[in-house]
């Protein structure tokens, strides 16, 4: 099953965004641009990992409920989803290689 790793950095929450905590907090993380080959392989149950990368490392996981087009896209034409995700906890924290978008799709075997 794919995992899709989302960030939320602190720097981003001066500009508008929402904090990691405030995502722990509700399980909405808001538009994310997220490539199109992925969509069809990130089904509800998925595993939802949220990464904090700054100085105040901290990573949270959870069980994705919903991708939610916003209707968004980026200039490069990537249409941006609100990531719903349940079941939330801290774990300990372990870096992932993010995308421009500071987004990652983990596979495990043939899922992508």
């Amino acid at each position: 099953m794919a995992t899709l790793v989302i960030h939320a950095p602190d720097h981003r929450v001066k500009q508008g965004a929402k904090s990691f905590e405030a995502v722990m907090e509700d399980g909405i993380g808001v538009r994310y641009a997220i490539y199109e080959q992925y969509i069809s392989i990130l089904n509800p149950g998925c595993t939802v990992v949220l990464l904090r990368k700054d100085k105040r490392r901290k990573r949270g996981e959870g069980r994705l409920t919903q991708l939610k087009p916003t209707g968004i896209f980026t200039h490069n034409g990537i249409q941006r989803y609100d990531v719903y995700f349940e079941n939330r906890k801290l774990v300990p924290y372990k870096p992932e290689k993010l995308n421009r978008c500071g987004v990652a799709v983990l596979c495990s075997g043939n899922d992508c």
